[in-house]
């Protein structure tokens, strides 16, 4: 009997001394690391101080890095070398059609249309900032203008200021709209048929950007009646200047894979009832 050491049938593919093709990890392409057998699809590609990593993230959601090491992993069932690409990872750098960091079709050369009369509305900066880390260039393209009320409570005097019809509807967007919360009280109050209001379950909009994607293992819990930014930044051990803190959290946000399903969904409502079709 053989030695499995000598017996290339019983080595592993990607352990054997044949050529191995070496291809770039452009985003999203969809690769199986070797040793772990995650699969998923590359969300980035950068260098850090130990070596260049490639991060993946699988069809749940999860993040996973990885060192770019030789016949580190298989694409379509062959052993591969992942590479840097020659572009920055980016939604619109792979082979196909360019992408907007919200997944969109990208127009080139497209001149930002002259914004409508309608608006959407979200709670804060930060929330106006992330919004436009991401649907930037559709809302560019739509003529969609975002500005923000510095907090929900005088949204049903917003409104009624607003005047919205037929052709100028409003979205807001809502921190925190769970059942029993002040924020849902408030939301039910408005009732104006040209203008939708929708939220999502977080505290605060820095809860939608995915833990992986800002390199935490989860956003930790803060005792009722203390200043969440401030508990947030205490818990992870962060300085405590939550204007930083927002920075290196955006920072982390290259596109709505960065994001949590809970805010894409109702950005992108608000986006479509306010584009749509009959309204200027």
């Amino acid at each position: 009997m053989r030695s499995r050491q000598y017996d290339p049938d019983l080595t592993p593919p990607w352990k054997r001394n044949t050529a191995v093709p070496e291809v770039p990890a452009d985003a999203d392409l969809v690769v199986e690391e070797v040793t772990t057998g995650f699969c998923g699809a590359v969300v980035r590609c950068e260098k850090t101080a130990q070596g260049p990593v490639v991060t993946l993230e699988d069809r749940f959601g999860k993040h996973r890095v990885f060192p770019l090491s030789p016949r580190g992993f298989l694409l379509e069932g062959r052993v591969v070398t992942l590479v840097r690409p020659s572009a920055p990872s980016s939604p619109s750098s792979g082979g196909g059609p360019a992408r907007t960091a919200s997944g969109s079709l990208a127009v080139p050369g497209a001149r930002a249309r002259v914004a409508r009369a309608g608006r959407i509305y979200v709670e804060g900066r930060h929330d106006a900032e992330l919004v436009e880390r991401v649907w930037g260039d559709d809302l560019r393209i739509e003529g969609v203008v975002v500005e923000y009320l510095e907090g929900v409570d005088d949204l049903p005097a917003l409104v009624r200021s607003f005047a919205p019809g037929p052709d100028a509807r409003l979205g807001v967007l809502v921190d925190h709209l769970v059942p029993g919360s002040k924020e849902s009280r408030i939301a039910a109050s408005v009732t104006d048929p040209h203008v939708l209001v929708v939220g999502h379950p977080y505290v605060d909009v820095w809860e939608a950007v995915k833990p992986a994607s800002v390199g935490i293992p989860g956003w930790p819990s803060v005792p009722r009646g203390q200043d969440w930014k401030r508990g947030v930044c205490a818990a992870l051990g962060w300085p405590p200047h939550t204007g930083a803190a927002w920075q290196r959290i955006l920072s982390s946000v290259r596109s709505y894979k960065d994001l949590e399903p809970a805010l894409l969904g109702r950005v992108e409502e608000l986006i479509d009832f306010v584009t749509a079709p009959g309204v200027g």
